[in-house]
């Protein structure tokens, strides 16, 4: 009687990358046409300067924003294309700062708005309890 071996075949232990790497460019391409949508808020010249920019932060910042028109918005809670009076800005910096108070504050001021303004942007920032306050500028061309 003669003994037969069968081989036993290896199941393939490989991953087949391809649909992954075909999903990937999708979804890069789909971000790539979205992203620039997705950027919103108020119209402001921003004034132009020489500045080396910030490090990134590990959070977002929250912008607060004057309008040529001396107008305040800030981009959190709801309305935030709607000007907003002092006493809503004092009131939202406050609770954001209670819940994430490492959130970095940043103001943006159109480059045609009184200089007063802006420092009253900047107390009242200050007031919500914000104990360092950045400014946004553009880079000159």
């Amino acid at each position: 009687m003669a003994v037969t071996h069968r081989k036993r075949r290896r199941p393939i232990s490989e991953i087949n990358v391809v649909p992954y790497i075909d999903v990937m460019l999708v979804l890069l391409v789909i971000f790539m046409i979205t992203a620039p949508l997705l950027t919103q808020g108020v119209k402001v010249d921003l004034p132009q300067a020489e500045a080396e920019p910030l490090p990134a932060e590990a959070e977002d910042p929250v912008v607060v924003s004057v309008n040529a028109a001396g107008e305040f918005f800030i981009d959190i809670g709801e309305g935030k294309d709607q000007p907003v009076d002092s006493e809503t800005l004092v009131m939202r910096v406050a609770a954001l700062l209670k819940y994430k108070p490492k959130t970095p504050i940043m103001l943006k001021g159109d480059k045609n708005v009184d200089y007063g303004r802006i420092m009253q942007a900047m107390v009242l920032i200050q007031a919500g309890g914000a104990p360092n306050v950045g400014l946004i500028a553009e880079q000159p061309e």
